[in-house]
């Protein structure tokens, strides 16, 4: 297997989340995910505690129950005041965006259960429970190492995409996957080969409105 030569700006500006064109037809090599996986872990996390779980999934029938969460789920969140599609009403050409994006989170939504493998990450609980208060430090011991999972498998070929909605149900995919109580999900990863060649960078708001200086 031949690793894409992508200079690091094109790979971080160009790894997307991945939905409607994600090939749910073709097998994916277990060996590319546990490739991808093994550069996620050479991730930062907090005290070095490397305290994250990979759920690796691709036996059928689990897709399945987990995909019929992940649309029930996706059926609450849309007709929501939160959804993406609800957002910047206001400005027509971030509202045509969101309409966008929406839309391929249906498709999504509707083959979540279809899609080769989905990977969840998972961080183990110090002390067995969430902590109190401010919560950054945990999350930000996993979140990094998805995120570069994500980079890996795009290297690889693979396409993936970013998603929580799946928590709603987070006690159900935890019994159904046997999963101890005091480990937590915090992402899902469905993961597949992409079709077609052409992602580039989004278009995003200009730095200069998000940007702090020494100071608010």
């Amino acid at each position: 297997m031949t690793i894409e030569p992508l200079a690091p700006d094109t790979l971080l500006t160009t790894t997307r989340s991945v939905r409607r064109r994600l090939d749910l037809s073709r097998p994916v090599p277990a060996e590319l995910v546990r490739q991808s996986l093994e550069v996620a872990l050479q991730a930062p996390s907090g005290g070095n505690r490397q305290g994250w779980h990979w759920i690796v999934v691709t036996d059928p029938e689990r897709r399945k129950v987990i995909g019929d969460y992940y649309r029930r789920s996706w059926n609450s969140y849309y007709t929501s005041d939160g959804s993406a599609r609800s957002m910047f009403r206001d400005d027509q050409a971030r509202a045509a965006v969101q309409e966008r994006v929406s839309g391929s989170a249906a498709y999504l939504a509707e083959h979540m259960g279809d899609v080769p493998v989905l990977v969840i990450g998972a961080i183990e609980l110090p002390g067995g429970r969430l902590p109190e208060g401010n919560q950054a430090g945990l999350w930000g011991s996993l979140l990094p190492a998805a995120w570069s999972y994500m980079l890996a498998a795009r290297a690889r070929g693979l396409g993936s995409a970013w998603t929580t909605l799946h928590l709603e149900y987070e006690s159900e995919i935890a019994e159904l996957l046997g999963i101890p109580a005091e480990v937590r999900q915090g992402v899902l990863l469905p993961t597949a080969y992409f079709t077609g060649e052409s992602f580039r960078p989004a278009a995003r708001q200009p730095l200069d409105e998000v940007l702090h200086l020494d100071r608010w």
